[in-house]
């Protein structure tokens, strides 16, 4: 995949003075969440897949028979919009629901064979993503740097 730089991503072509939100936290983060989205997307175009798909799927790897509830939560999604993402998933055949056998309320989420194969065809194309992203802020120190404090603005 060529070298894209976040500037080419999202280039200011309007025109606009956008000096006043040098400062804006908020501004960046979201201009920074555009350029690595958009850049998800183009890698994963070919396969159809959006971020929350993916996260899904990663999250299951380790976490096989986590409620549905908890893996919403833990991605920041609300139940109901959650509920659209696993139907889709089970569509595909990637994953299924199970009834808790303690509690019947319960969804528990597992991937399947299929899903599990799956991730593991797209797991280069997510490494290089990562990659891309660890290039774009300089290195791992930089990135870790940025990981810390992100985590202060919603832990």
């Amino acid at each position: 995949m060529p070298e894209i730089t976040m500037d080419e991503l999202l280039p200011n072509t309007s025109g606009l003075d956008f000096s006043v939100m040098d400062d804006a936290v908020g501004y960046r983060l979201r201009r920074a969440q555009l350029a690595v989205f958009q850049h998800f997307n183009e890698a994963f175009s070919s396969k159809g897949l959006r971020p929350t798909d993916f996260a899904t799927l990663l999250l299951l790897t380790d976490n096989q028979g986590a409620k549905q509830s908890e893996v919403a939560e833990a991605l920041g999604i609300q139940r109901a919009n959650f509920v659209a993402i696993v139907d889709g998933l089970e569509n595909k055949g990637y994953i299924e629901r199970r009834k808790s056998e303690t509690d019947r309320r319960v969804q528990s989420l597992y991937m399947t064979p299929a899903g599990e194969a799956y991730l593991e065809e797209l797991m280069p194309i997510w490494i290089d993503h990562e990659r891309w992203v660890l290039e774009q802020l300089g290195g791992v120190a930089e990135r870790d740097t940025v990981n810390r404090l992100l985590r202060r603005l919603y832990d």
